[in-house]
């Protein structure tokens, strides 16, 4: 086990080296940052030579880069183009995103889990039609329209949540919000997981579990769920990444102050310093998230050993 963690870890610094890379490219190809500094007015040549030599911006890009890059593995994410640190933003952003990202899995895995269980025994009949049913309709619509609609009828028309999150965003304020984001990703968890119960309750084992007169619940609980977990496993691994990046829209219908609103405004702003800053840790969330789900395959199934 301590020699493949070993592996993979040194796997990750050639997929982070170039993954950070190709982004510092697409956020430096984005427009002129200088420009976006200057609001309409488009700023004089001396003014725009010493800005660009401030913010090291006169430099090559792969020279950009090296510099970038080792001032990340010293803790230094760079400044914004309002003179605030990068880390002080993230220090604010990041804890609400993650609290974001906690209520969105929770959905995931309790509902979208339980439902694929229900379906996946029931395979054929009305529950299972419903349920198939509402998860197509539930990825057929964009979020920000589930979102909208949410806050207009719970937040404006009923008063049950407040429409707008508060600056603590705390998580009672973001059950809504998290399951907005979450919307999409939970009706793919159903159908996976309906799929896997489908097909492993037909195999061997589970015949020979039931042959042998085990309890009905432990062969869904001990022999069953587990091994029809691990697609299931992998898609939520892989999807905490995506829901903190992908938390744009959410975050803005509902004002939350997240990862995804310093992205939109370092976009819109066309501060690279900010977009590549968060950018460089969702990779790592990206990379740690998969490492954690490729161990804990060997916890659902037992045969699965690590050389």
């Amino acid at each position: 086990m301590g020699r493949y963690v070993l592996r993979r870890l040194l796997q990750m610094i050639p997929v982070f080296i170039g993954a950070t890379l190709l982004i510092f490219l697409m956020v430096n190809v984005m427009g002129d940052p200088v420009a976006g500094l200057c609001g309409e007015r488009q700023c004089d040549p001396a003014t725009a030579a010493q800005l660009k030599k401030e913010f090291g911006l006169d430099k090559p890009v792969w020279q950009q880069y090296l510099t970038y890059m080792g001032n990340v593995f010293t803790g230094d994410f760079g400044t914004a183009f309002n003179g605030q640190k990068v880390t002080e933003l993230m220090a604010t952003a990041f804890p609400v995103t993650i609290r974001l990202t906690i209520v969105a899995i929770f959905f995931e895995i309790v509902i979208g889990i339980t439902l694929g269980v229900v379906t996946g025994l029931k395979r054929g009949r009305p529950v299972d039609t419903s349920v198939l049913l509402l998860t197509l309709v539930v990825i057929s619509v964009p979020t920000f329209v589930t979102g909208l609609l949410l806050q207009l009828l719970l937040g404006v028309e009923w008063g049950w949540i407040k429409p707008s999150v508060s600056p603590e965003a705390t998580f009672g304020e973001l059950i809504v919000p998290g399951l907005v984001l979450a919307s999409v990703s939970l009706a793919y968890v159903t159908r996976l997981t309906r799929t896997s119960i489908a097909e492993n309750r037909r195999s061997d084992y589970v015949r020979t579990a039931v042959a042998k007169g085990l309890p009905r619940q432990r062969v869904i609980v001990r022999h069953l769920l587990r091994n029809s977990l691990i697609p299931v496993v992998t898609f939520i691994g892989t999807d905490i990444g995506a829901l903190m990046g992908g938390a744009i829209v959410t975050e803005r219908i509902f004002n939350i102050h997240g990862v995804g609103y310093q992205l939109y405004q370092g976009i819109l702003r066309q501060n690279t310093q900010t977009v590549v800053g968060f950018v460089t840790v969702l990779v790592l969330v990206f990379l740690v998230a998969n490492l954690l789900v490729d161990l804990l395959y060997a916890v659902l199934d037992p045969r699965i050993r690590y050389a």
